[in-house]
């Protein structure tokens, strides 16, 4: 163990990297129980996306420890389990279908692991959009937890309007949302772990929450429940490009983060990027096959990267106590249909994916408004890809006619056009 992980060499010894790794499950162990409770609402039996989920993770954070050796844990990322339920809601296909979507963006995010087109992607993509599209994808899942919960309701006369408070849910939902957010200020390691623990505590004492057991053996896995077909005869290219963007930038911005904030990188470079990248692609295509969505370096590993983590043996152990989590499904699953739960976490995490706004530069108008129209677009089409498509069209063309084309990649030009005929000839609606 300590010549596999160097971990001399890395300045830790055995008992940082475990107490490191139990920081970061306990920082993002909420997944298990968030990611069930959203693609459940579109269809997906519970019990396959809690062992997809899972195993994901599993595997993703294990290939993470063992080959590229970084203290990154991965697992099926916030924002698209969210995109995943509105796809199957508004294109009204089957979740197969969008499995199939997931499992190509899978497919191709392996494939270009391999080639330098992934780098060529990456650095095409202007920094405002990239702000841009995870701070919309905050807005999306924000506003996806107050709907869950109630606190926001439908209207016909304005959309939505501020719902009733005297509804339990709404009312427990308030209570976790506070009770978390104290304890984020309060700097406690797995605050949004804990918020949900003490929630569901009080949802037992108020009747809202009901277990009929704890601790079970692992439910069996579903393997192979999509359709890839349909994604070609329901022209789900957007989705399956909105899949694999998010995917790439959302993991190779957190990796590198992360690596930073451990004093992993070696001139401003990822040393065994591509091991560390093929670990998110594997996760992405082994989740689908088993029935969830994208998986993404998580950006609570800095939680443990902070207790002194600095190597794989950090995000060995996250694996580790992943494989514990399998036999909790009864419990989990009692805890995943009570929204007032999981919507807190969906509104904080919503708010941390909007750090990113302070970057742009608001004052250069062909800069802000692509990522302004980003913002607005994703949470009003209940669309990622569709927020992601206006940026992209925007983009070009603004800089196009302010006199600064040549600034622009080539690549986003054929993204422009593309998504410009998508729009015309493969409506999302």
């Amino acid at each position: 163990m300590e010549n596999f992980f160097k971990l001399k060499e890395n300045g830790t010894d055995v008992r940082t990297e475990f107490i490191a790794g139990i920081t970061t499950f306990l920082t993002m162990v909420y997944i298990v129980v968030v990611n069930p409770a959203i693609l459940s609402s579109a269809g997906v039996p519970f019990n396959q996306v809690f062992m997809a989920t899972v195993i994901a993770a599993t595997i993703g954070t294990l290939c993470m420890a063992l080959f590229a050796k970084y203290p990154i844990a991965i697992a099926p990322g916030m924002g698209m389990n969210a995109y995943f339920a509105s796809v199957v809601a508004t294109h009204g296909i089957s979740y197969q279908t969008v499995f199939g979507a997931v499992f190509l963006a899978g497919i191709i995010f392996l494939l270009l692991t391999f080639t330098s087109l992934r780098e060529a992607l990456i650095q095409s993509i202007p920094a405002s959009l990239k702000y841009g599209i995870t701070s919309g994808i905050g807005l999306f899942i924000a506003f996806m937890g107050l709907k869950m919960s109630g606190i926001v309701v439908p209207n016909e006369s304005t959309m939505v309007s501020f719902g009733d408070l005297h509804q339990p849910v709404a009312l427990l939902s308030l209570a976790g949302l506070f009770i978390t957010l104290i304890l984020i200020a309060k700097k406690v390691h797995g605050a949004l772990f804990i918020g949900m623990a003490i929630t569901a505590l009080i949802g037992y004492f108020t009747d809202l929450l009901k277990f009929e057991g704890v601790v079970s053996l692992p439910p069996a896995p579903v393997l192979f429940d999509m359709d890839v077909s349909g994604v070609f005869s329901h022209g789900l290219y957007t989705i399956v490009f909105a899949f694999l963007l998010v995917t790439i930038f959302d993991t190779t911005g957190t990796m590198i983060g992360v690596a930073e904030q451990a004093n992993l990188l070696r001139d401003g470079k990822l040393p065994r990027a591509k091991s560390a990248l093929m670990a998110d692609a594997v996760a992405t295509t082994v989740g689908a096959t088993l029935g969830t969505t994208p998986s993404s370096a998580y950006i609570e590993s800095s939680t443990g990267v902070a207790a002194g983590g600095r190597t794989g043996l950090t995000s060995f152990v996250v694996a580790m106590l992943f494989l514990v989590a399998l036999f909790f499904s009864p419990a989990i699953s009692a805890i995943s249909s009570l929204p007032a739960i999981t919507a807190p976490v969906l509104i904080i995490v919503g708010c941390f994916m909007m750090e990113g706004l302070a970057r742009i530069d608001w004052k250069t108008f062909d800069e802000a408004f692509p990522a302004f129209a980003i913002i607005l677009t994703m949470p009003l089409t209940s669309s990622i890809a569709t927020g992601i498509a206006t940026g992209f069209i925007t983009y070009p063309l603004m800089k196009l006619v302010s006199g600064k084309g040549k600034e622009v990649h080539p690549l986003l030009y054929v993204f422009g056009v593309i998504f410009i005929l998508q729009m015309i000839y493969f409506p999302a609606h």
